[in-house]
Parts: structure tokens; sequence; C-alpha cells
């Protein structure tokens, strides 16, 4: 086991990297799908930009899309992370100390973990 483990330890940034990926998608595709759903997770502060709620959405949805997409294949991996790592930041500021706030706490320091790693070349 101990073998496996280290010879497969090559993958762990691939891993935690489509992973965040993934989840990303997930909730971008998910706000493009059904924006009106989405609508109630919008910060108050966003009533006063004179945008459609759902407008927003489709923006943020979009955003989350394409970084999760760029993330998933490896373009730009420390950029999209670091950026990501803020959206979620941001998030996490607006929704508070919850479960989902907790959680999204997270994926943000998963996040900050692959902006910071170190660039090397390895298996992926």
């Amino acid at each position: 086991m101990q073998l496996f483990i280290q010879r497969a330890s090559v993958y762990a940034s691939l891993v935690l990297r489509c992973g965040l990926a993934v989840v990303i998608l997930w909730f971008g595709v998910q706000q493009l799908l059904n924006a009106e759903a989405w609508t109630i997770w919008l910060p108050s502060w966003t009533a006063i930009s004179g945008i459609a709620p759902s407008t927003i959405v489709y923006l943020n949805g979009g955003f989350e899309v394409a970084a999760g997409t760029a993330l998933l294949f490896g373009f730009w991996t420390r950029l999209v992370a670091f950026v990501l790592f803020l959206h979620m930041s941001l998030i996490v500021f607006d929704i508070g100390l919850n479960p989902t706030g907790v959680r999204d706490f997270g994926l943000a320091i998963a996040l900050l973990a692959i902006a910071l790693r170190e660039e090397k070349k390895s298996v992926l």
C-alpha cells in the first residue's frame, strides 16, 4: 500500500485540481440552467448595481464555467485558482460562518493551495 501511495503521489495536484474544477463547473452550470433559483443567494448590495438579479447570476455562472473549464484543462492554472480563491472568499465573507460558508471556506483554501503550489513539471 505504501508503494502505491508513493507512486500515486505525483497525481495529487491533478486530483485536487480536477475535483475542484468539477465542483466549480457544477455550480456554474446550475446557475446557467436555473438563474432565478440562484438569485436568493445574491448579496443585498447587488441591488444598487441596476443589473437584473438573474443577469448577475448568468454572469457569475458564465465566469464559473469558464474558470472551471480552464482549471480542469490546466490553462493558466495558478492564476485561475487564485481568481477563484478571491471569488470564493467573497462568497464566504457574504454568507458567513454557517455550514455553507465553512464548506466554501474549505474550497477557497484548496484553491489557494493550487495557486501557491510550486510550478514543476509532473506527469500531467
